[in-house]
C-alpha cells in the first residue's frame, strides 16, 4: 500500500500531542504541589493567629498591665491576606478581616452566606475562656485561589491561540492546495489541447486525402473516437477551479448511460445490477454532467479493478427526504475500516502504479461543486465495498388544478 510521506507524519503529530499533554499535566501537578505547601503554611499562620487571640482572651488584667503583649498584637495585626470572620457562640458576626471592600454593616447578608458556605467545608476554630466563647471562620487567601486556577486559565488561553494558529494554517494550506489543484488541472488541459488539435488536423487530412481507402478511414474513425475521449478529459480538467453550470438530471438515466459504457469494457465474468430507468419514477438532482460523470466513471473503474475480473457490481438509488443517495458496490478485496477516510486523501493508493488522486478528485467534485458528500458506506475485507454519493434532491413542484 502506497502513501505519500505527508500522511506518514500523523505519528509525529500524535507524539507532539502526547508530549504537550504530558507538559500540561506536569505543570498542573507542580502548581498543585506548590499550592498544597502554601495551604499548609496558611493553616500554620491561622493557628498562630488563633493562639495569639487565645492568649489575648486568656490574659488577666494583671498580665495585660505587666506582661509584654506586643508579639501577640503583632501576629494579629500582621494577617493582611487570609480572610477571617470572628463570631460569638451564637454565630453572630463580631468582626471580619481581609474581605476587601466588603463592610460588616452593609454586607451582613453576604457574610452570613459566607459563614454558611465555610461551615460546609471546615470546622470553625473555637476560642474560649471562662467568660467568652468565639468562633473563627477562614478561607484560603486570594493568592492561593489565583494559583489554583492560573494554570487552567493559562493553558486554556494557550489552547485557544494554538487552535487559531492551526485553523489559520489549515485555511492557508487548503487555499494553497486549491491553487495547486487548479493550476495542475489548467496546465494539464493546456498540454493536452495542443497535440489534440494536431491529431484532429491529421485525421481530417486522412479523410480528405484518402477518401477511398476503407481500412485507413476505419483507423481514422477509431483515432477520432479516442481523440474525442481525450478532448472530454481535457474539458473536465479545464472545469476544475471554475463554477460549473448545474443541470437537473434524472439520476437513473445518468447511471444507465454509465452502465452501457462500462459493460463494453468489463470482463464477461462480471455482472451488473443497476436500476432500470423505465421502471423508476424520475429522480432529479442538480449536477454538472461533465464533472459528475468523472466521479461515477472513477468509482466504476475502481470497482472493476477491485473485482479482478469476476463478481458483481451494483448500483442503488435511495430517495431520502432531502438527499438522493447513490450507492455503488463491488465484491472485491474490501477496505480496512481504519482507511475509510484515508482513501480520499491525495496520494493514497493500493495500486503499484496508482497516483492516488482519483478518489481525492471525486471528493472534491462532489463536495465542492455539488454541495454533496461522498464516503465509504461499508466495507468488508474479502467481500467488497460500497461507496455512497449523497446529493441534494430537487423537489418536484406539486401540480394544482
Amino acid at each position: 500500500m502506497k502513501k505519500l510521506k505527508l500522511y506518514e507524519r500523523t505519528r509525529w503529530r500524535l507524539a507532539l500531542i502526547v508530549i504537550a499533554l504530558v507538559v500540561v499535566a506536569a505543570s498542573i501537578s507542580y502548581t498543585n504541589t506548590v499550592v498544597y505547601e502554601l495551604k499548609l503554611d496558611e493553616e500554620k499562620r491561622v493557628k498562630l493567629w488563633f493562639e495569639a487571640q487565645q492568649a489575648m482572651f486568656d490574659a488577666t488584667p494583671e498580665e495585660e498591665e505587666f506582661c509584654d503583649i506586643t508579639l501577640n498584637l503583632s501576629i494579629i495585626e500582621n494577617n493582611s491576606d487570609i480572610p477571617i470572620i470572628l463570631t460569638d457562640e451564637y454565630y453572630r458576626i463580631i468582626d471580619v478581616m481581609n474581605y476587601g471592600n466588603k463592610d460588616l454593616l452593609k454586607d451582613t447578608a453576604y457574610f452570613n452566606a459566607e459563614i454558611a458556605y465555610l461551615s460546609k467545608y471546615q470546622k470553625p476554630i473555637l476560642i474560649e475562656n471562662e467568660i467568652i466563647k468565639n468562633y473563627v471562620f477562614y478561607r484560603q487567601s486570594t493568592l492561593i485561589t489565583s494559583l489554583e486556577w492560573f494554570p487552567y486559565f493559562q493553558f486554556a488561553l494557550l489552547g485557544v491561540l494554538i487552535l487559531l494558529a492551526y485553523f489559520t494554517f489549515s485555511f492557508n494550506r487548503e487555499a494553497e492546495q486549491e491553487r495547486v489543484w487548479v493550476g495542475m488541472a489548467k496546465e494539464t488541459a493546456h498540454q493536452l489541447g495542443t497535440p489534440l488539435s494536431s491529431l484532429l488536423g491529421w485525421i481530417q487530412n486522412i479523410n480528405m486525402m484518402y477518401p477511398e481507402d476503407e481500412n485507413l478511414l476505419m483507423i481514422a474513425d477509431e483515432m477520432n473516437t479516442d481523440v474525442e475521449l481525450l478532448r472530454l478529459v481535457a474539458d473536465r480538467f479545464s472545469k476544475i477551479g471554475t463554477v460549473p453550470k448545474l443541470e437537473p438530471i434524472n439520476i437513473y438515466d445518468n447511471l444507465n448511460k454509465h452502465l452501457l459504457y462500462v459493460q463494453q469494457r468489463a470482463s464477461r465474468k462480471i455482472t451488473f445490477d443497476f436500476p432500470d430507468p423505465a421502471a423508476q419514477a424520475p429522480l432529479r438532482v442538480n449536477i454538472s454532467p461533465l464533472l459528475f460523470d468523472w466521479v461515477v466513471e472513477n468509482l466504476l473503474k475502481n470497482a472493476l479493478d477491485a473485482s479482478e475480473g469476476k463478481g458483481q457490481i451494483k448500483a442503488r438509488v435511495t430517495d431520502g427526504e432531502y438527499f438522493v443517495h447513490i450507492d455503488i458496490s463491488d465484491a472485491g478485496k474490501g477496505i480496512p475500516k481504519r482507511s475509510f477516510k484515508t482513501v480520499f486523501q491525495p496520494g493514497y493508493s493500493t495500486k503499484k502504479r496508482g497516483w492516488g488522486l482519483g478518489l481525492s478528485l471525486c471528493k472534491r467534485i462532489v463536495e465542492k461543486y455539488h454541495n454533496g458528500k461522498i464516503f465509504v458506506l461499508k466495507s468488508t475485507e474479502g467481500k467488497g465495498t460500497t461507496f455512497r454519493i449523497q446529493l441534494p434532491q430537487i423537489k418536484e413542484p406539486i401540480e394544482t388544478k
